[in-house]
């Protein structure tokens, strides 16, 4: 009746937990010289100086960006010195940006500061039907 050991806890593999996904945290603690290239989801909160690129980024209010980010989906909400490409932008209200901006789809919360141009991009799969040209 006491005697029985309980059941060991096992735990999933890091590469089979997610189902193929990764997720990354770069605390607050965190800084980075150099290029970042991940195939990860990314949620930074330190700073980064260099160009960064990943699938999804999602920037802490406290965070720090100093280089290029591309990445399919950004959610921003620190500092960003330098030029982002996303297919899917959100820019929250305390968001500071200088550079310009390239993006298939904007969402800008009242309250941002961006000091840069925004352009449109064509979104890559009408690029693609059309040969990767755009008609004039």
């Amino acid at each position: 009746m006491f005697s029985k050991k309980p059941a060991p806890i096992t735990r999933p593999s890091g590469s089979k937990a997610m189902a193929g996904t990764t997720f990354s945290v770069l605390g607050a603690d965190i800084a980075i010289k150099g290029d970042l290239n991940a195939k990860a989801d990314l949620h930074v909160d330190g700073r980064i100086e260099g160009d960064l690129t990943c699938t999804s980024l999602v920037q802490g209010e406290t965070s720090e960006i100093v280089g290029s980010v591309v990445a399919d989906t950004a959610r921003l909400a620190g500092c960003v010195k330098g030029s982002i490409t996303a297919s899917q932008l959100v820019i929250l209200k305390s968001a500071r940006i200088e550079g310009d901006v390239f993006y298939d789809a904007l969402t800008i919360e009242q309250g941002a500061q961006v000091e840069g141009k925004f352009a449109h991009r064509e979104p890559e799969i009408k690029l693609a039907l059309a040969g990767g040209t755009q008609a004039v």
